[in-house]
């Protein structure tokens, strides 16, 4: 029974990080939970459970949520090529015509989900569960059932966003798609195990910091407005790449351990808290729910986090 919790409750927290931390809807909408659960938590609890089952490291899960987020945003939003998704002219900004992307929306947007959406809430949730941080939690039924779930619910964002913009990208972007999703599922299931490197892991206040920075600079698009598209370009690419590098090469250094895989989550956590005071629902409210609505949410991830890292302490 607990195996299932967990499985649920990664399931509930994907959604919550992914929209409710970042801002996107205050506390009136958590209902909406229901609806956002079978896409992003189907979808973060099936990329978990395939790898634990595979033996497969975080490189491999982090390859899975690029995936994912190829796939959502390709494919079930289209907004990688819709020049106009949502009304706000996404793709204006650095747009490559040879590709029909934005380069600044199409990396911004892809962290999003590899971090935020995936990532961040099954890291959490694997040191919440202590000593069955690497085991699957679901048997074949559960994962065929998390699977369907992640299927319609794929399916229904699909349908509703067409119906929203009856926009269709063109049939060759959606078969890159497509090639690129199965090519990154594929790289994920043949990359080589974990190796260890010389020298002690760091201290995981350094890692946070080195987190809380990557998120400061990769949000710089977002709280500074008119930046030039360049400089958008190249701090995107600077934050998604260095902060890549360092977690490879600590993670894999003696004496890396829960204490700084949740340092490495708690960067990006807190940095959805703060970005989120910048931000507008994407429903109407008002600026005191708004308010409201961050503080709560803000304080949960903090202490998600407290919980999450006296957990880790005991996890290898």
């Amino acid at each position: 029974m607990r195996r299932i919790l967990l499985a649920l409750g990664l399931a509930l927290l994907s959604p919550l990080v992914a929209e409710f931390l970042l801002g996107d809807f205050p506390l009136t909408y958590l209902h909406f939970l229901v609806l956002l659960a079978p896409t992003y938590g189907g979808a973060a609890v099936v990329i978990r459970e395939v790898a634990r089952r595979k033996g497969l490291g975080w490189p491999s899960i982090v390859l899975m949520a690029l995936a994912y987020g190829v796939f959502e945003e390709g494919i079930m939003t289209m907004s990688l090529f819709n020049p106009d998704y949502a009304g706000q002219r996404l793709l204006d900004p650095g747009y490559v015509p040879a590709l029909g992307i934005g380069v600044p929306w199409t990396l911004f947007v892809l962290a999003l989900h590899t971090v935020w959406s995936m990532s961040v809430p099954i890291a959490v949730m694997e040191e919440l569960a202590g000593e069955r941080r690497t085991t699957p939690w679901l048997g074949k039924v559960g994962l065929g059932v998390a699977a369907v779930l992640a299927v319609l619910g794929a399916a229904s964002t699909t349908l509703f966003s067409y119906q929203n913009g009856h926009f269709l990208a063109s049939v060759p972007q959606l078969a890159s798609i497509v090639v690129i999703v199965v090519l990154l599922v594929a790289a994920a299931f043949r990359l080589p195990g974990a190796s260890r490197a010389t020298g002690p892991a760091p201290s995981p206040w350094l890692v946070l910091g080195a987190a809380l920075v990557a998120g400061l600079v990769f949000e710089l698009q977002t709280v500074i407005e008119d930046l030039p598209v360049w400089l958008t370009i190249a701090a995107l690419a600077a934050a998604e790449a260095g902060i890549a590098w360092l977690a490879l090469t600590w993670s894999a250094r003696e004496g890396w351990a829960g204490g700084h895989r949740m340092a490495l989550a708690g960067g990006a956590l807190l940095t959805y808290a703060w970005h989120a005071f910048f931000t507008h629902p994407l429903l109407p409210s008002s600026p005191g729910l708004d308010l409201a609505s961050h503080l709560v949410f803000g304080l949960g991830a903090v202490a998600l986090l407290a919980v999450a890292l006296q957990r880790a302490k005991s996890n290898v």
